[in-house]
């Protein structure tokens, strides 16, 4: 019998939770609304979503389809300033306008029709110029939990920038020129606990055995059990015993090459027991035991992301904006150097096995994550005495989910976007020169023409290939910027002259098919920065709709 915590029981505990606060019938048609989303970042997230409030800046074809993948699972409340009027282009690539709508404040039609999508989320809108905001009313942007600009000029992109900065408010920059779309978050520190990784290694400790694990196994007696009990031992058992006899003929050491743990693999399928013809029977926990040989036999070891964390200065001297995150780091770090290795995450795989001695195993496990837990929780404690900060301003739940979490800690630092934008006015070097290098085929070449589209707007007062009659004049414009571009970031190559010309070819318009990937990914990274779950972008994106491919870099 296979043993599994199934997904429908972690959604069941979801409701049994919202259900315990007196809004029943609230609570659970709230779960029946976003069932899918409750299973990925569970009660916890939806509430951080809900408590939300999100700034769209421009409602252009890309920032509406954001805020609509935002507004559908409930992000708490929206905003769009924008000052523009609704234009014939606008209605060929925005579906949250129509016909009605030419001419009126395209941020109060899209906040109409946007707001229609989901009851539960409040809209409204300001048709005030989001440059001319930053510097009459600063203190409007500081009240949102993250800001999506769309569609903005360098010039008050840079200041909406510098002012969020300052203020720690994380500024998410999405943007499409025709067939090309860019993302870029600009957020000065950012910690992740819950980072959901697609792909992990069991942590089962068989290379440092806790002493209930020790215990349990010890009791365990392959050699006298009967059938019944000999095929239905959990493989986790059956490898640490064969692994003890492995050790003790190789001075201790474990199967480290292919052709030791092919060996060692054999070993295990030999213990297959026999019938009284000499037949082998068929114990499918053996094969179990066998094919997870590679997932067991793993070094138990700090990932690098966490040591850096560790390393950090802040982890010595924890602060804000994340005090709780550093704190829990400062004392898993203190765990791990009294202890040799993270809190013990307290799971154990599936596995064929009979129920008993499954739970038993599991019980384990969980035993020994308890007293990790509390003993990271005892320094916690001590750290708090010594910040003086109230006792319960970290609980034992934060502890716990840290803890289990500890092998996926991540922590971001950001760089302002003046380093991004100004430097290059200033003709210094770059980060984008160092992720192009002599590549003539890097996506990253694409971000030169983006920042080429939006020189070229400034001084001529309209988009490249805008006009059908200037299309050549244009073309020669937009790439002698990128060339300038590219020696400014002292880049040796520069972009393909078929990209410039589909650029112009395409007006630099925002196309619908493009701004809704865009705006779909750009959502995903807001979630991931209000939920503070799943590792987000950092910190640029760059998509090519043409070959469908993309590229994330570091500027």
């Amino acid at each position: 019998m296979k043993r599994k915590e199934t997904e429908e029981g972690n959604l069941q505990e979801s409701i049994s939770k919202m259900s315990r606060t007196g809004e029943n019938k609230d609570n659970i048609d709230k779960e029946k609304k976003y069932d899918r989303q409750l299973r990925l970042w569970g009660d916890h997230g939806q509430k951080e979503l809900e408590n939300a409030k999100v700034c769209l800046i421009n409602a252009s074809s890309t920032g509406v389809e954001a805020l609509k993948c935002l507004i559908l699972p409930g992000i708490g409340k929206f905003v769009i300033v924008d000052k523009q009027n609704v234009k014939e282009e606008d209605l060929g690539n925005n579906f949250f306008l129509d016909i009605d709508s030419l001419g009126k404040p395209r941020a109060e039609c899209a906040c109409k029709l946007l707001q229609e999508l989901n009851e539960d989320v409040h809209g409204s809108f300001l048709t005030q110029d989001p440059g001319e905001l930053v510097e009459n009313d600063p203190e409007f942007y500081k009240e949102f939990t993250i800001v999506i600009a769309s569609d903005l000029n360098e010039n008050d992109l840079l200041k909406l920038s510098d002012l969020l900065w300052r203020a720690n408010i994380p500024l998410l920059i999405c943007e499409v020129r025709g067939y090309i779309g860019y993302i870029r978050l600009v957020v000065k520190e950012h910690t992740v606990v819950e980072a959901h990784p697609d792909n992990s290694h069991e942590d089962l400790r068989l290379d440092m055995p806790f002493p209930g694990l020790v215990e349990y196994m010890n009791i365990m007696d392959l050699a006298s059990m009967d059938k019944q009990d000999h095929s239905h031992t959990p493989y986790l058992v059956i490898i640490y015993k064969y692994l003890e006899k492995w050790k003790n003929e190789h001075g201790g050491c474990w199967p480290k090459n292919f052709k030791e743990k092919t060996a060692f693999r054999e070993m295990i399928s030999q213990g297959v027991m026999k019938n009284d013809q000499g037949v082998e029977e068929l114990e499918e926990n053996f094969d179990e035991a066998v094919k997870n040989v590679n997932n067991v036999l793993v070094n138990t070891k700090i990932p690098s992301h966490v040591n850096e964390i560790f390393n950090s200065h802040r982890c010595q001297h924890p602060s804000e904006p994340h005090l709780k995150f550093w704190i829990l780091a400062r004392a898993v770090k203190e765990f791990h150097s009294n202890s040799g290795a993270l809190p013990l995450r307290g799971s154990i795989p599936d596995m064929f096995s009979d129920s008993a001695r499954y739970i038993q195993l599991q019980n384990v496990y969980k035993e020994q994550a308890t007293k990790d837990i509390e003993c990271v929780h005892d320094i916690v404690e001590q750290c708090l005495l010594d910040m003086q900060l109230e006792s319960d301003f970290i609980k034992i739940e934060d502890t716990k989910l840290f803890c289990k979490n500890a092998y996926f800690l991540h922590a971001m630092s950001g760089h302002p976007l003046s380093n991004e934008l100004r430097h290059s006015m200033e003709g210094n070097s770059h980060k984008i020169g160092d992720v192009i290098g002599d590549n003539e085929d890097s996506l990253a070449l694409l971000y030169l023409l983006l920042r080429s589209v939006h020189i070229f707007e400034e001084g001529n007062k309209r988009l490249p290939g805008s006009q059908d009659e200037c299309l050549e004049d244009d073309f020669e414009k937009l790439k002698a910027i990128s060339g300038e571009l590219a020696s400014e970031y002292h880049i040796a190559v520069g972009v393909k002259d078929d990209f410039i010309r589909e650029m112009c070819r395409s007006g630099a318009a925002q196309l619908h098919t493009t701004s809704a990937i865009i705006g779909g990914i750009a959502a995903h990274e807001v979630i991931k920065v209000v939920t503070k779950q799943f590792i987000p972008v950092n910190n640029a994106f760059i998509y090519n709709a043409i070959d469908e491919t993309s590229l994330t870099f570091e500027l």
